[in-house]
């Protein structure tokens, strides 16, 4: 028995057993909507969606070019739309994910207005976000199911079984949108009881997968400025501990946790640890510090702290605002430290922030790390921060010049010009930027690619073109052969605003609860109908 002939026969015996109490009831109309309704909360939603992106892993580590992607999403009707699209276009959602960045929750959701990505934003705005992305994950979800359920009963009114039975297998087999969301917790917000508080309302939102960085929390700054201030891995730890703990005490066990480190562009810490032994962890972050050597008293300033690595007395450097400073050359060692221990402490996932997009240089640290945890992978930021034209016309640049050829036709400090977008080394740069997802995955342990603000530019880009035209001598021709024309002929479904906001989903419950006395908004009259 099918899934929709299976609930049809539960609503049949329930209405049944009422003693006609329930005959204005219609079980096939309760079973439209329950399977219209197939997540009940945000935690039915993280159950399944944890699941999902457990299997995915799986599916990783035994084949690398079976990578996961996202598009980071400011509002539930951006998500929502890509969801279509990708289904539209890919026939399945299969291993395309939701990411819900921070920086935009900054810059687009908080109630003071545009914020730097420095955690000034509302905590609650990041699970209001994730509540939202679902809720029109769901939407979509009912709205495309009611398209079907309509095909059904047009089958049935023309007496067309096959029609009719082919409609009822695309029920059953329907996937949903509802997809992994690898949500942004920035640094906690707080202590760990701040970040298990915060956690836990994310998860209740539906959240199966919280990437959690190694900043201090009160002093974070977006991955790719300066000023980062990273904390001692006990600290880090702790709040690794404390999102496990929220999922556990939630019901999510299998939820997934990245771990970002962003040691590589982290020159500064706020405090030094207290190490109980050599070359336990507090031991191996202090042996990072920039310092000197202090061999008398006189060498010691009013106020300054002293601490005794392998043996000797060193002075720390400290910044006049009180933070200490790493070695410069120190980077890569204190990520690959920082990835270790966190895998070591519950972490699922790790997050290497870059200063570019370079296959070699993340690979480089990732073999580092697999030496000591061979399952580890990576979700990797394809930023919008780096310049990526730029940063692979000057790799292959770099690499041409390694091979010995001819680049006087090159300059490389202007490689980002228009004159150079025709030329072989354009060409190429191009061809390495279409491979990167995929030379990543096989080459450098990265299991997700996102873009953390993809959407946050395409609104912009989008809303130039139509202001430029439209306010201009094309008026309004501007939005009809750059907007409504476009959504027509490639056959979006939000061309049918009104059905997408809901209005047919609106009429069916009319007519489910009304009956023939439904007042419904999709007649003659509807201007809709003109998209066919």
């Amino acid at each position: 028995m099918t899934r929709y002939q299976d609930t049809l026969t539960t609503f049949n015996q329930l209405r049944d057993q009422q003693g006609g109490k329930w005959d204005n009831i219609n079980p096939e109309y309760a079973t439209r909507m329950r399977l219209q309704n197939r997540f009940r909360t945000g935690l039915d939603i993280a159950r399944y969606t944890a699941g999902v992106m457990r299997r995915d892993m799986a599916e990783y580590d035994a084949d690398p070019s079976r990578y996961t992607q996202s598009l980071g999403c400011w509002h539930g009707f951006i998500g929502q739309q890509k969801m279509l699209a990708v289904k539209r276009h890919h026939g399945t959602t299969a291993k395309r994910y939701l990411y819900l960045s921070g920086w935009m929750v900054a810059a687009m959701r908080s109630q003071f207005g545009p914020l730097p990505d420095q955690s000034m934003h509302e905590k609650t705005a990041v699970p209001a976000l994730i509540e939202e992305l679902y809720t029109f994950l769901r939407q979509a979800d009912a709205r495309e199911l009611g398209h079907l359920f309509r095909e059904l009963d047009a089958a049935r009114a023309k007496g067309d079984e096959v029609a009719a039975k082919a409609a009822q297998e695309r029920i059953d087999s329907f996937e949903t949108h509802v997809v992994p969301i690898i949500a942004d917790i920035d640094a906690g917000f707080g202590n760990e009881e701040a970040t298990y508080l915060l956690a836990r309302r994310m998860i209740e939102a539906g959240a199966c997968c919280i990437q959690i960085e190694n900043q201090v929390s009160d002093a974070k700054q977006c991955g790719h400025q300066d000023g980062k201030v990273t904390v001692p891995h006990e600290d880090f730890i702790a709040k690794l501990n404390a999102v496990r703990y929220a999922f556990l005490e939630l019901g999510v066990e299998d939820g997934v946790i990245v771990a970002r480190t962003d040691s590589l562009g982290a020159g500064l810490t706020q405090k030094i640890p207290v190490s109980q032994e050599p070359g336990d962890l507090a031991w191996q972050y202090n042996s990072f510090l920039d310092t000197v050597p202090v061999s008398s008293a006189e060498d010691i300033d009013e106020g300054d702290t002293v601490i005794k690595i392998d043996g000797g007395l060193r002075k720390p450097l400290r910044l006049a605002n009180g933070l200490y400073r790493f070695r410069p050359d120190t980077g890569e060692d204190r990520v690959v430290l920082d990835c270790i221990t966190a895998l070591q402490n519950g972490a699922d996932l790790l997050w290497i922030e870059t200063e570019k997009p370079h296959v070699g240089q993340i690979a480089g640290m990732v073999e580092r790390i697999r030496e000591v945890m061979p399952d580890a992978k990576l979700v990797y930021n394809n930023s919008p921060s780096f310049n990526w034209t730029l940063n692979f016309r000057q790799q292959v640049f770099d690499a041409w010049e390694a091979e010995g050829k001819d680049l006087s036709a090159y300059d490389r400090s202007q490689l980002m010009s228009a004159e150079y977008d025709d030329t072989p080394l354009a060409e190429l740069a191009d061809e390495w930027t279409r491979d990167f997802q995929r030379k990543g995955s096989r080459e450098a342990g990265i299991f997700h690619h996102l873009i953390t603000l993809p959407t946050y530019h395409t609104a912009a880009l989008s809303t130039d073109n139509l202001a430029r035209g439209y306010f201009g001598e094309e008026g309004m021709l501007a939005y009809v052969t750059g907007v409504q024309r476009q959504e027509i002929r490639q056959g979006l479904a939000c061309v049918k605003h009104q059905d997408m906001a809901g209005s047919n989903l609106g009429d069916d419950h009319k007519e489910y609860f009304s009956g023939e006395g439904a007042l419904k908004a999709g007649g003659q009259a509807n201007t809709m109908n003109q998209f066919g």
